[in-house]
């Protein structure tokens, strides 16, 4: 579904009370160049989606007349109660064709919160954003999630299994973080969580775990222990028994990165695979250890979900901050998959302005040619837009390509690659 018209600029009084602007139309910006939107690009808010105000950033719309972006710097109903652009926070399985228009106040502002920042606007008595849905899969739609069976079969299973730390954590993870994957284990449906590494061996500005004092906070607590073998399977075994297309996943936003603890996972998929065969087991990673991946195929992992912001090594090093690894090991560790016969996803981080650089085009396409990864996850970068671009020093001189393009221009040069947004069941 999209409108007949191009909605409104939204934004927000010092309150954070928020209203449209019945003079200007919605902007999308990619990276600092400013759009006006097609309504192809536009859908309704997501169910499940949240708006943030920004603070000190001032909203940019067009003006419907000249087609010209405006910067609106002071409240247009009453200057004295302020102005803050306003961004949606989509839900799970959507993927933003532009980020918020906004300009700073001052340079010097504090980062915004690790949460991705999609266009947003108001027609005909709702929100609708730049965005459009990259998979089906229901796993995390906000209608599925009944909050009073969620509780009662998260206290229930924390109840039968009071001496498992694995099970206790994603308790914390259901009930205190709303992790959708952790609500989805206790609902046994799905794909569920195996977080088990305290430790990382990669700095990323952008971690969602774990930030230094005086930076903008992390959205969840690591993992602070690493469980056994047998905590591990006694969460992976009844569920991948029991739940149709079932995944379980190594490596979750909850901790560091797990092939620091392969010995570990090595074990626990051994453990796993001599009390059942059912579904998949996979690694989300940063696929920084080949040597370690290569052990865990031969255990029996399934599939490997790689993490990557960019497929340029500067900018993947600029944001990764590795410890020990580089790029090169990254796509080791791809190619050591591909050549076991096992299944690649890249979990690539997008925002609009930098995924559809010219230059990161032809980066990805190079290393789709190469290395033949079997899906591209179509995750939004959840960081503060001009941070990021700060941080992998992207000046945006290049007229971006368009989100949709991009993607079709992709679908077009290879016609096997899938796209989404889930790990997919296997088996």
């Amino acid at each position: 579904m999209h409108p007949d018209r191009v909605p409104f600029l939204v934004y927000a009084n010092k309150k954070g009370e928020i209203q449209d602007c019945p003079n200007l139309l919605m902007a999308g910006r990619s990276s600092h160049w400013f759009f006006q939107p097609d309504l192809i690009d536009i859908i309704p808010l997501p169910e499940g989606s949240d708006l943030f105000v920004l603070p000190g950033r001032f909203p940019v719309g067009f003006d419907p007349q000249t087609g010209d972006p405006v910067l609106l710097n002071q409240n247009p109903d009453i200057p004295r109660n302020g102005i803050q652009a306003v961004a949606a926070f989509m839900a799970p399985a959507h993927t933003a064709l532009y980020t918020a228009a906004y300009e700073k106040s001052r340079p010097d502002l504090d980062h915004l919160p690790l949460f991705a920042y999609t266009a947003v606007g108001w027609l005909d008595d709702r929100f609708w954003v730049c965005g459009f849905r990259s998979d089906t899969d229901i796993r995390q739609d906000a209608a599925g999630y009944n909050v009073r069976k969620i509780e009662k079969e998260t206290r229930k299973k924390l109840k039968a299994h009071p001496k498992n730390r694995l099970i206790q954590h994603l308790g914390k993870c259901s009930l205190t973080y709303s992790c959708p994957a952790a609500k989805n284990y206790f609902l046994n449906r799905h794909e569920a969580p195996l977080p088990t590494s305290p430790t990382c061996n990669a700095k990323c500005v952008g971690c969602i775990s774990l930030q230094p004092s005086g930076c903008c906070p992390s959205t969840q607590d690591r993992i602070k222990f690493i469980p056994s073998p047998e905590e591990i399977a006694e969460v992976a075994v009844p569920h991948l028994n029991s739940v149709d297309n079932a995944v379980v996943s190594f490596g979750q936003g909850c901790e560091g990165e797990p092939l620091l603890q392969a010995d570990t996972i090595e074990k626990a998929i051994l453990l796993i695979r001599r009390k059942t065969s059912k579904g998949t087991i996979n690694l989300n990673s940063n696929a920084s250890l080949p040597d370690a991946v290569e052990r865990l195929i031969a255990a029996g992992l399934d599939s490997i979900r790689v993490s990557i912001n960019s497929a340029r090594k500067g900018c993947h090093t600029m944001y990764y901050r590795p410890q020990g690894f580089n790029f090169k090991n990254v796509l080791e560790s791809i190619l050591v998959m591909k050549k076991a016969g096992r299944f690649v996803s890249l979990n690539y981080f997008t925002l609009p302005g930098f995924t559809d650089d010219p230059d990161e085009f032809k980066a990805l396409c190079d290393l789709i040619i190469l290395y033949r990864p079997d899906l591209i996850q179509l995750r939004n970068l959840n960081m503060d837009p001009d941070w990021y671009l700060e941080v992998v020093q992207h000046t945006g001189k290049k007229r971006p390509m368009g989100m949709q393009n991009w993607l079709q221009q992709l679908k077009e040069l290879f016609p096997d690659l899938r796209f989404g947004y889930f790990n997919p069941p296997l088996h």
